[in-house]
């Protein structure tokens, strides 16, 4: 377990930076964007925008790589980031923020995708469990760091902004000098998208309520923390704590999830949330300790929610189509991280910061009434349901390049980007009649042939039916043809009427 650590050590630590530089960006954002008085909708707006980024990104992202390789790639994003990051301390204009958050975030995506497609292409099917598990740690002990590191700035000025450009370049760093070989290059196909919805449209669901709390999170949960009276530090640990529960509680919710049914499962996060929701609508001042208290209870419901979809769509999706599955499961998720923010940064900008929590609640409800054990048929279980949970990190910390470490899908024999002809008769029925029309085709041939053949015999020896002398008889008295060729003659042993099938 070590010895993988030690191997990748250098993505590891460009990870960490990464994510630490993320991390703090966007809980200082919000806390900083509250104490000048921006309203909760330009808040929203600018991690939506970001979002966007981070989805639209992967398929320029794609290109970038295929042009210019991983480590040009890689190194031409971070600088991308760390100028969008620097560019916000001289310009104040919340349009020309959002846009700089858009490219940040197409940006940033990029450099997800170099570093899983490295961590994917040098290790084995025996490691990848294990890489997978450590690239989660390291990815989410740096979005934590990042909210604890706001605490070494007392005041809300632009030196958090310096030190996120700090370390996004500092990402760049064991990336440009690792001595790994590069991955190969990996074309890009278009997806069944359709087999997809009418498959798992539960998980779906799942998949973008999940998407939209996790977007409204970390866009949005700093400003209430703010409208409740508590200081930037204050704030930064609220988000903290709340990241660091949903991380730990991703072994024992999946030790849960392989043991109970996971629609069930799915309902009770669902209810627990709605249910948890309701003493922070505002009825009194609640002090901090009770904050960090169901801070650290949503975290363990809400970073749950994305492996538990993910892993019930699993269990409904043929192996061999996997990985197309993660990428529509990545695609949806980062649209419900898009629509969260901007849903609650209105409501709470036009009814009150206390909506948030109410937002939460109606995510909640709408899971309860959308998820239901009696919507499950079981039509679509493929042959290794119920597959095994595998922790995952927040999938918007990440890009759909991941899933290729994911134990459960298998690259070289996926066919995600194959056409699916679900409508055609089973084989059973469909080979009897071509079989059967192949048969009379052929029988019809050897019967002009024989013809054919007759013909030309007649037409050199009327009486026999044969040329005098053109041949004699064997031992066992059968013709045989001594003026034709071998090969005609074994062509005419070949053809024989009475075997139509060959």
């Amino acid at each position: 377990m070590l010895s993988s650590v030690g191997a990748f050590s250098s993505l590891y630590f460009a990870t960490l930076m990464l994510l630490l530089s993320s991390g703090l960006f966007n809980t200082f954002m919000g806390v900083r964007l509250t104490a000048i008085s921006v309203s909760e909708v330009w808040i929203g707006g600018l991690i939506a925008v970001y979002y966007l980024g981070l989805v639209f990104g992967a398929r320029m992202g794609h290109r970038l790589i295929m042009g210019v390789g991983h480590i040009r790639a890689y190194a031409a994003s971070a600088a991308i980031v760390t100028i969008c990051v620097l560019v916000q301390i001289l310009i104040d204009s919340m349009y020309v923020w959002l846009l700089l958050r858009f490219l940040a975030g197409a940006a940033m995506v990029v450099q997800f995708m170099g570093i899983e497609s490295w961590l994917n292409e040098q290790s084995d099917n025996s490691q990848r469990g294990t890489i997978f598990a450590f690239y989660m740690v390291f990815s989410s002990l740096g979005t934590v760091l990042g909210q604890l590191s706001l605490t070494l700035f007392p005041h809300l000025n632009y030196e958090p902004l310096v030190f996120v450009a700090i370390c996004s370049a500092f990402s760049l760093v064991p990336v440009a000098i690792t001595r790994r070989s590069h991955p190969p290059l990996q074309v890009p196909a278009p997806i069944n998208a359709r087999y997809y919805v009418d498959r798992v449209p539960l998980s779906l669901m799942v998949l973008v309520v999940a998407g939209m709390l996790t977007g409204a999170f970390y866009g949005l949960a700093p400003v209430y923390a703010v409208r409740v009276h508590l200081s930037s530090e204050q704030a930064a640990l609220f988000v903290a704590v709340s990241v660091a529960a949903g991380v730990l509680a991703q072994w024992p919710v999946g030790w849960l999830a392989d043991r109970m049914n996971r629609v069930k499962l799915i309902r009770i996060n669902a209810i627990c949330l709605l249910v948890l929701a309701i003493p922070l609508w505002g009825w009194f001042e609640a002090p901090f300790w009770f904050l960090l208290v169901f801070s650290a209870l949503f975290g363990i419901l809400q970073f749950t929610l994305y492996p538990l979809g993910a892993a019930f769509a699993n269990d409904n999706v043929d192996p061999e189509r996997r990985v197309g599955l993660s990428a529509i499961l990545y695609m949806v998720y980062g649209l419900g991280a898009c629509l969260g923010p901007l849903l609650a940064g209105g409501l709470m900008t036009y009814i009150g910061s206390n909506l948030y929590y109410i937002f939460v609640a109606a995510c909640g409800l709408a899971l309860v009434l959308l998820v239901r054990p009696q919507k499950v048929l079981g039509d679509h279980l493929s042959q290794d349901a119920p597959t095994n949970f595998v922790p995952m990190p927040d999938s918007l910390q990440s890009s759909a390049a991941a899933v290729a470490l994911d134990p459960r899908v298998d690259i070289s024999s996926d066919v995600s980007h194959d056409p699916v002809f679900e409508d055609l008769p089973p084989v059973e029925e469909r080979v009897p009649a071509t079989t059967e029309s192949t048969a009379v085709e052929r029988q019809a041939e050897d019967g002009a042939t024989a013809d054919r053949l007759a013909e030309e015999d007649k037409s050199t020896d009327p009486v026999v039916g044969r040329s005098a002398g053109s041949g004699s008889q064997d031992a066992s008295g059968n013709v045989a043809d001594l003026e034709k060729p071998a090969g005609e003659v074994d062509a005419e042993n070949e053809r024989k009427p009475s075997d139509p099938a060959r």
